[in-house]
């Protein structure tokens, strides 16, 4: 594959030794859920609003999406930018660029220009899928503005109405059409191999800005895998997607194509309405759904005062933060004992709690690799092993986890160890049943519902106002994303900065809204410690006793 060079592999011998022991195995992602168009046609494969897909029209859909998009020139081994909602187009998409054997680069909806332009430049996709509108943001509009700086990018793929006429922009809904009388199937000769790169994920930027993470199809299927076994999922899975599809947890998890590859259903919807998603449940008689501790939260708070049928629920996985034990114990008393913390990095590691395990480990704990052939450590600052039960960075090595960045030699270099262990920069804690628990992080990270912020990209940014003369961003608590963006400013000048001028700087330079700081507070002088650091912990102590 031409990009082989600039995705680092896993060395030779050990995945030989993964290939031997079954944990990778020789299957492409879209045949193992294609293969049900098949096996189980009249199926429902897909719920979205109105709209249902069988199987056989899944398997239809996407055979005419290959022919089209292969019409329009693209091809194995060329990148697509994806930035679509939760849709049947999604998936339908995401299936025919693995088929075709180009990358798809997942992105969530909620980015802006700043982060997809730096995709653009460092995938050079030549096509991107996008919703014209969506949430009264015009995204054709902000790809046009970008695409004079990017003449690689001569596709557009776009869902939505009143789209403008052009030879580069093609109608989503044609493209994913189920009539069988409109476009034709080409299936092209040069079929991907399974240990091709399936798709581009983001990182969640825990150590400054996101980076590109290819998922091989070994890979991605021994994770898709290993979490369906611990999550229970089969072929009667309900499997409600309102997280957004492009996110390693929803997406593979074991997500939706965790749920598709067993034969399941999957029924994808949005987390804006809580209501409405747990009329989903009702009505769908969902049994598993994936949620961050803030939105888990919220769909609580209305049952505590409506009632809604949730007795088909299986499996709730909770993730992307930490859930603190209080919040566990109130699921389980809510929901039952369903409750699943997961744990883990879009670098490859997954763990989980498994739904047999007593209540108070379930409650304390982010559970244990749910893949055995996982290698894990908990090393000190200088990379020695700490003693049981003490925290200490976590170290990962295995199938599941990459050997690297999409062309980042740096940021690999990095973040990987010689004999090719990942560091999170997570601190954990082994407890005696062996789950880890998750007591804090080395890096400068803001955890938002979740969404992971680079405390030190967010201040590169502030710093352009004239004036700011120094800044900083911490985390401050909140009882519903579990943290908030707190800016500490220094002004520069007689007029001080204010927090809608400074939201409007970065609204401007394009900066996705759930990186917006919520609080800002003026110092004469940062505090330091030692030869002028910064006292991060300082302001970290501040902004919680503020909240």
């Amino acid at each position: 594959m031409p990009d082989r060079p600039e995705i680092p592999g896993i060395p030779e011998e050990r995945a030989q030794s993964y290939r031997a022991a079954g944990w990778w195995r020789p299957e492409t992602l879209h045949e193992l859920v294609l293969r049900h168009g098949k096996g189980i046609p009249d199926k429902c494969a897909l719920v979205s609003g109105d709209r249902r897909m069988t199987y056989g029209e899944l398997a239809a859909t996407v055979d005419r999406a290959v022919g089209r998009l292969s019409e329009r020139g693209v091809r194995r081994g060329d990148k697509v930018t994806v930035q679509l909602p939760n849709s049947i187009e999604f998936v339908v998409l995401l299936l025919a660029l693995m088929r075709i054997g180009a990358l798809p680069m997942l992105l969530l909806p909620t980015l802006r220009s700043y982060e997809v332009e730096r995709v653009l430049k460092l995938t050079g996709s030549r096509a991107m899928a996008l919703t014209h509108r969506m949430r009264r943001f015009d995204h054709l509009a902000m790809v046009q503005e970008l695409r004079p700086r990017h003449p690689h990018l001569d596709l557009l793929l776009v869902a939505g109405e009143e789209l403008p006429s052009g030879s580069d922009i093609v109608d989503m809904s044609e493209l994913c059409s189920t009539s069988s009388t409109s476009g034709c199937s080409v299936v092209p000769i040069d079929q991907p191999q399974p240990q091709d790169a399936a798709a581009l994920l983001l990182s969640s930027g825990t150590s400054g800005p996101p980076k590109v993470i290819a998922r091989t199809h070994e890979s991605l299927g021994h994770v898709i895998r290993t979490n369906s076994a611990v999550a229970r999922i089969d072929a009667d899975t309900v499997y409600l997607a309102v997280m957004p599809a492009a996110h390693a947890f929803t997406l593979s998890c074991p997500g939706t194509l965790g749920a598709l590859a067993a034969g399941g259903r999957v029924v994808l919807g949005s987390a804006e309405d809580p209501r409405r998603a747990l009329r989903l449940i009702e009505q769908e008689r969902v049994t598993h759904f994936a949620a961050v501790p803030g939105l888990l939260s919220q769909w609580l708070d209305v049952l505590d005062v409506d009632r809604f049928d949730t007795s088909s629920l299986a499996v709730v996985q909770v993730g992307g933060a930490r859930l603190e034990p209080a919040a566990a114990e109130r699921a389980r008393s809510a929901l039952g004992p369903v409750v699943q913390q997961v744990y883990g990095m879009t670098e490859g590691l997954c763990n989980a709690t498994r739904l047999d395990d007593p209540a108070d480990v379930v409650s304390s704990s982010q559970g244990r690799p749910v893949s055995a052939a996982e290698e894990v450590l908990i090393v000190d600052d200088g990379g020695a092993p700490v003693p049981p039960e003490h925290p200490g960075q976590l170290l990962t090595r295995g199938p599941a986890t990459v050997a690297g960045y999409y062309r980042d030699a740096a940021a690999t270099e990095n973040a990987f160890t010689a004999d090719g262990f990942y560091r999170t920069g997570d601190l954990v804690r082994q407890l005696p049943s062996g789950d880890l628990q998750v007591v804090g992080r080395i890096k400068n990270v803001i955890n938002r519902g979740g969404e992971k912020i680079c405390a030190e990209e967010l201040e590169q940014l502030v710093r352009e106002l004239d004036n700011v003369a120094e800044v900083a961003a911490v985390a401050g608590p909140h009882p519903m994303h579990g943290e908030i963006v707190c800016l500490y400013v220094v002004p520069a000048g007689d007029v001080s900065p204010e927090l809608r001028e400074v939201r409007l700087h970065l609204e401007s330079r394009g900066v996705a809204r759930y990186k917006m700081p919520e609080r800002l507070e003026l110092l004469d002088a940062m505090p330091l410690i030692g030869v002028g650091k910064l006292d991060r912990a300082a302001l970290r102590e501040a902004a919680a006793a503020r909240s």
